[in-house]
């Protein structure tokens, strides 16, 4: 089970301007040198009252906006991929290991990146957050409904690992008992890898953790 922001993919370029849009549009301050990190990975409803201090029905909204620039902008536009993740990606998938995503990033725009990016037949489903900008869906929201899905498509999940870059990958599976295995060339900061079975530095380390 993948994240993608900060695992598969640095969609940072992309993400940050469009912040500072929703923000200097409210008459908001822009995001501090040293809080840049903590915008990638969490829900953005949740980001935008952590960080911002906005209230759930101004988070909402400026939600919706970001969603609206990401869209006119196109999803998949300022996206890279992770040196080397792509070689493990299609590793464990000729090794028959059925993969899916457990990420809070919207669904429609995961499938957008992975189309472009030609990594969909790759993954037997992809669960992402609900696009709608009201919903607050967690990382545990998102995996409880990934593995129910892949369940139900006759995937045994009785040994199931998550590839995340923050706290709220560890905190999130915690509740199911799927062990984390800790992107280090994401956005997370060291602390945030307390809880992980593991932590790699690269994906060639990864590689080597998920196949052997």
């Amino acid at each position: 089970m993948w994240d993608v922001d900060g695992t598969i993919a640095d969609a940072s370029a992309g993400i940050l301007p469009r912040i500072e849009v929703v923000l200097r549009e409210l008459d908001r301050p822009q995001i501090p040198a040293d809080q840049v990190n903590r915008w990638i990975g969490p829900p953005m409803l949740e980001s935008f009252q952590l960080l911002a201090g906005l209230d759930e029905n101004e988070a909402t909204i400026a939600v919706a906006r970001y969603r609206q620039l990401a869209g006119q902008q196109g999803y998949a536009k300022s996206v890279r991929l992770y040196d080397g993740i792509v070689d493990v990606i299609r590793e464990v998938h000729a090794a028959g290991i059925p993969q899916t995503t457990a990420s809070t990033k919207p669904g429609n725009q995961i499938d957008a990146i992975f189309e472009h990016f030609q990594l969909t037949d790759l993954f037997v489903a992809v669960h992402g957050a609900t696009p709608a900008p009201g919903v607050n869906d967690t990382k545990a929201d998102v995996l409880g409904r990934a593995l129910e899905d892949m369940r139900s498509r006759g995937v045994d999940v009785s040994r199931p690992v998550l590839v995340g870059d923050r706290h709220h990958d560890v905190d999130g599976a915690a509740g199911f008992d799927v062990p984390v295995i800790f992107a280090r060339w994401g956005f997370g900061s060291p602390e945030e890898e307390a809880g992980s079975v593991l932590a790699v530095e690269s994906p060639a380390e990864l590689r080597d953790a998920l196949l052997g």
